[in-house]
């Protein structure tokens, strides 16, 4: 549980001068780091597992998440540490740390990404505008709101931090930072740049930190953890973003009509548009990517079906038997239990899995097939409320390994499909370590002598 995996690549050879760049995925079940250069070539990576400490039978996540930074950071190199110019880290949305501003210690358990706060929900509806993104229970702000109601203590100190900015500040030590993509849950506007008048009315408002874009300067590594580890005098800290915004900007998927569609358990889409789309019945929102916007929608079907029928190695070798080239017959709506939220949302829509043919590969066949029309139907749906049309599709997630299912994906949505060359948040949290340092060069210039 605590070991570490890392891994490095063996034909580094970095001259004087030259800089890396690192970033740091903190996921839902351990965490990851990337090691590029300025050409986003991957020199090292590694992961932990979070090691579970115990608390009053509840685990210790902060405990948990403060170990691994610092163990992640020893898995580098120690040869390629003094060579890193910058580091950013991506972390789950919604994951929400209130702390108290003048000694750091958090004044509550943190609040996880999938946990519901449905006593604040009303409370929030009654403040924000109807199908508002912070209109869910597993929202930042329902989370605040919940904690605020529920804690009598003095609040004259607090500040409240999402999971990637506690991180970072244990790195740079400036309280009270966030970024616009952590912030949309709590309600910031990044179409507006500013928190909306209905936030900033409420007593908890001065609890919020003050936002800059993913990827900004937030100040130089602290001077205990640089020479602790061994980094350079200019190294410097950069917001970060979440890591579904990490893993799509992994793809490289750079222009308005690309997009990424993860193939995990669920099927997630995300389209880059230039116009931002935001409809609560779909659970469609957009996360601002600089002058763009990231639409997504999420469907309950995925992989998690086919391993209630299909061993890991009955997928492989039935899928091999697989004519991509021809239609599948079956109509099938593949669901784990009733109910769908993208691209339709039906609470009570019954999972569609039969009839099932004597043939283990047509009924594979048929499922993948059904899977690939309802993405279909999804990025349908975002251009239907006004998005970019999607133009090229890159995968990620396990299903992205499935050449064949590629193929069929290919030939239903009508556009090219492929394999991401890099997946992972934390590798697309190191392009926001090399942005930050890019946009803002002469920050690092600033003398640092003692």
């Amino acid at each position: 549980m605590f070991s570490g995996n890392s891994r490095t690549n063996a034909e580094v050879d970095l001259k004087v001068g030259e800089r890396l760049y690192l970033g740091m995925d903190f996921g839902t079940s351990g965490a990851r780091y990337a090691l590029i250069d300025k050409e986003g070539t991957k020199l090292a990576e590694g992961k932990r597992e979070y090691p579970l400490f115990m608390s009053k039978e509840i685990v210790d996540w902060a405990r948990s998440w403060k170990m691994t930074i610092f163990s992640l950071i020893e898995d580098i190199p120690i040869n390629l540490r003094p060579f890193i110019a910058s580091i950013s880290i991506d972390g789950t949305s919604a994951t929400t740390i209130i702390i108290d501003s003048t000694t750091g210690k958090l004044l509550s358990r943190p609040f996880l990404y999938n946990e519901s706060c449905s006593d604040a929900l009303p409370i929030v509806k009654s403040i924000a505008p109807l199908n508002h993104t912070v209109c869910s229970g597993s929202s930042t702000l329902c989370k605040l709101v919940s904690w605020w109601n529920s804690n009598d203590s003095s609040k004259e100190s607090v500040v409240l931090l999402h999971q990637a900015d506690w991180l970072l500040w244990l790195l740079h030590g400036k309280l009270g930072v966030s970024d616009y993509n952590n912030a949309l849950k709590v309600g910031y506007d990044p179409e507006l740049e500013s928190y909306p008048p209905w936030l900033l009315s409420q007593p908890y408002s001065r609890v919020l930190p003050s936002i800059q874009a993913p990827g900004s300067l937030i100040g130089f590594i602290k001077d205990d953890i640089r020479t602790q580890f061994g980094f350079p005098k200019d190294c410097v800290i950069c917001t970060g973003t979440t890591d579904s915004i990490a893993a799509f900007l992994a793809a490289h998927a750079t222009q308005p009509g690309k997009a990424v569609t993860s193939l995990g358990s669920t099927l997630a889409i995300k389209l880059l548009s230039t116009k931002r789309i935001e409809d609560a019945r779909f659970g469609v929102y957009s996360h601002r990517l600089d002058d763009k916007w990231l639409v997504g929608g999420a469907s309950n079907t995925g992989g998690a079906v086919l391993k209630n029928f299909f061993t890991d190695e009955q997928l492989q070798k039935l899928s091999e038997q697989i004519n991509p080239m021809e239609a599948s017959p079956l109509d099938y709506y593949p669901l784990e239990a009733v109910g769908e939220r993208f691209p339709v949302a039906d609470p009570n829509m019954v999972p569609r899995l039969y009839p099932r043919p004597e043939s283990d590969v047509e009924y594979l066949h048929g499922i993948l097939e059904s899977i690939a029309r309802i993405e279909a139907k999804g990025y349908g749906l975002l251009k239907e409320l006004g998005a970019t049309p999607v133009e090229e599709v890159f995968t990620a997630g396990g299903g992205a390994k499935n050449e064949k299912w590629i193929k069929i994906r290919e030939r239903v949505l009508g556009l090219p499909v492929s394999r991401a060359c890099h997946t992972e948040a934390a590798y697309g949290a190191a392009l926001l370590a090399l942005r930050g340092v890019q946009q803002e060069a002469n920050f690092v210039s600033i003398s640092r002598a003692k």
